[in-house]
């Protein structure tokens, strides 16, 4: 039928009962003669808790034992799902990331994939057994375990379906779907049936954890179908694929995301001379901070203010470098806040629709919430507002752009 990879998060494999049911449903999908890869990630918390034994025995462990010690959460999935499966009738063989031959760079802790060998995957395959690989998890050229970095289960399971050249790539987790924006905040917000890659790449970089990163600019590079659906509740999720170009009418706005964890920065009356851009973020990269949004205005006499935003958590330390970069560039003075947050909206069909940033502004403006920076792209916008506002933004800006469900919808 098809060569479907299957993808089971830590909360989809969190316990016996979990793993039995996990091995139930991938009983189902064989019988109905589908080709089966799985790829599995440690039982929830168990991450965590080899973390923690490390810790305990050193403050500083190396890189290489500590991706030795994390890897085994993986190994023990692997091995209690192919069990499973073996106990009911469905022939399967579990693989570790170096069984497979899964080779990455040499970057301990976040390395990235650069080959997949498939002959092993295949013959098992074509055998007639199940493959049940584990997430997170590969070796260098050196023979040296290493893993992919937090979420890198999902990196796995792309990886593998663009390799092997799946039908689709199946991510099981704890949510029955990608949603115009967080249920939690919004009521009425709606499970999609179908979202772009780019679309889904910014929700996930603008806030949205519903999937990796990384994962998902696999599946755009390799156009891997990717469709994330709920571990235990039937339904059809949320399939994440090329945009359809042939589509008779495409949303302007697909979802909504947002980030509490932003903080902002201003460096008031620098002087507007070629260079003072570099001079103030080269500190601020030198100290390994990221930089999200920035806005640079040149006032009348000849001085130009340059605000910035960082990830919270970095901002006393950049508040700092930057009192430093003032001083020698002769500034005004540094201000700052951490009490924002960013509000973006997302869609492809902006890139033929006009006047949505005009009906955005205006609808937050009713509301009477200042926006403070403005950030644009072909298929987003983004505003930094006060961060008490921001649950009201989003459900204003939701339903001022058709997300909301209707009640048939919503019941």
């Amino acid at each position: 039928m098809a060569l479907i990879v299957q993808k089971y998060g830590g909360t989809s494999v969190g316990s016996v009962e979990r793993i039995q049911a996990v091995a139930e449903k991938v009983k189902t999908f064989k019988e109905q003669g589908h080709d089966i890869v799985v790829v599995v990630s440690a039982m929830s918390g168990e991450t965590n808790r080899l973390i923690g034994l490390a810790n305990q025995i050193s403050e500083m462990p190396t890189p290489r034992e500590m991706d030795v010690l994390v890897s085994t959460g993986e190994q023990v999935t692997i091995a209690l799902l192919s069990m499973a499966l073996n106990k009911l009738g469905v022939d399967a063989r579990s693989y570790t990331g170096p069984q497979v031959r899964i080779v990455t760079d040499d970057a301990y802790m976040k390395a990235r994939i650069q080959e997949i060998d498939t002959k092993n995957m295949r013959a098992d395959l074509d055998a007639g057994r199940v493959v049940v690989v584990a997430g997170f998890q590969g070796v260098d050229g050196s023979g040296n375990i290493t893993t992919l970095g937090r979420g890198g289960s999902d990196t796995t399971g792309v990886a593998l379906a663009a390799a092997l050249k799946a039908d689709e790539c199946q991510i099981y987790t704890d949510v029955d779907g990608v949603y115009t924006t967080d249920p939690r905040v919004v009521e009425k917000a709606r499970r999609m049936d179908k979202i772009t890659f780019e679309e889904m790449l910014e929700m996930a970089s603008l806030g949205s954890k519903v999937l990796q990163i990384r994962s998902v600019e696999f599946a755009g590079k390799y156009k891997v179908p990717l469709r994330v659906l709920h571990s235990f509740k039937e339904g059809a999720g949320t399939l994440i694929t090329i945009e359809d170009t042939d589509a008779v009418e495409q949303p302007i706005i697909s979802g909504i995301a947002f980030n509490r964890d932003e903080a902002k920065l201003t460096v008031q009356g620098v002087p507007d001379i070629p260079g003072v851009a570099s001079k103030i973020l080269g500190p601020v990269s030198a100290a390994n901070i990221e930089v999200d949004m920035i806005v640079q205005n040149v006032a009348a006499d000849g001085n130009t203010d340059f605000t910035f935003t960082v990830h919270r958590n970095d901002y006393k330390k950049t508040l700092n470098i930057l009192q430093d970069v003032a001083k020698q560039l002769g500034a005004r003075e540094v201000k700052g806040a951490n009490d924002i947050a960013k509000v973006s909206m997302v869609g492809v069909g902006m890139r033929s629709h006009a006047g949505v940033a005009s009906k955005m502004f205006e609808c937050l403006a009713n509301e009477n919430i200042n926006i403070q920076i403005i950030s644009t792209s072909e298929i987003k916008i983004s505003v930094v507002i006060s961060e008490k506002y921001m649950e009201l933004a989003v459900r204003a800006l939701h339903t001022a752009f058709g997300l909301d469900a209707d009640d048939k919808d919503g019941e």
